[in-house]
């Protein structure tokens, strides 16, 4: 039977090779004497006055699960600059930061439901639009940005849209927006986190973000929201 030979740049160890390299180690030669190694006890236990970990951390608390500002800016400029490098266009930029605000979203509707189930004896689950849409502008809101959204509008020529405005959204408050690149919304990760949530309480929509400046608030967005159809047949039918 014949076997493959070794690439030549990988080196094979045989018995023989093993035998000699124990032989020729300082702690098998009679010539060498090594002190023992002290024993390592993998038990770590907590210096008095230490921050706990934040794996640590209880869930259902969030007093102390707040992230620096600054730290968060910094951070999700970097996703921008690096999601930036490699995209095409403005449109393709935006749709990538709505699919990763959708990734968080998830979690955050994961968490907020698993702190309500925690607080509450009888958690409650919203089963019509209007109650979950004011849900996402109090309490999705606070717990992603630290604050309510401003306002929630309905759209007077559309049945099946509606509307988050954010006067001024934490995310955009430090990034800079080059002239070539005005209407790009970096609001397409809070859009995307907005779907995220919708769609995990059963809300099919489709979310996008728009730059819609005022001379008070040069930074406001809005936060649209396209109902699909089954959504708008489901309230009727509730309506009855």
């Amino acid at each position: 039977m014949s076997y493959t030979q070794p690439h030549p740049r990988f080196s094979v160890l045989s018995n023989s090779s093993l035998s000699s390299a124990e032989h020729l180690s300082p702690a098998s030669s009679s010539r060498f004497s090594l002190p023992s190694a002290p024993s390592i006890s993998t038990a770590t236990t907590p210096k008095p006055g230490a921050r706990p970990n934040i794996y640590d951390r209880p869930l259902n608390k969030t007093r102390t699960a707040e992230v620096s500002s600054a730290a968060f800016a910094f951070l999700f400029s970097e996703v921008v600059q690096y999601t930036q490098k490699r995209v095409s266009g403005i449109n393709d930029l935006e749709r990538r930061l709505n699919t990763l605000g959708y990734r968080i979203g998830t979690r955050v509707l994961e968490l907020m439901t698993w702190r309500n189930e925690a607080a509450s004896k009888a958690p409650k689950r919203e089963t019509r639009f209007l109650p979950a849409l004011m849900s996402i502008h109090t309490h999705v809101w606070r717990t992603v940005f630290g604050k309510a959204a401003d306002a929630i509008e309905k759209s007077v020529e559309n049945s099946d849209e509606y509307m988050i405005i954010d006067n001024d959204p934490p995310i955009t408050r430090n990034i800079s927006v080059p002239r070539d690149m005005s209407s790009l919304s970096c609001s397409s990760f809070t859009a995307g986190i907005v779907e995220a949530v919708l769609d995990g309480l059963g809300f099919s929509a489709r979310v996008t973000a728009h730059n819609t400046p005022t001379d008070q608030f040069p930074n406001r967005t809005t936060i649209l929201i396209k109902l699909e159809k089954s959504v708008l047949e489901r309230e009727e039918a509730l309506k009855t």
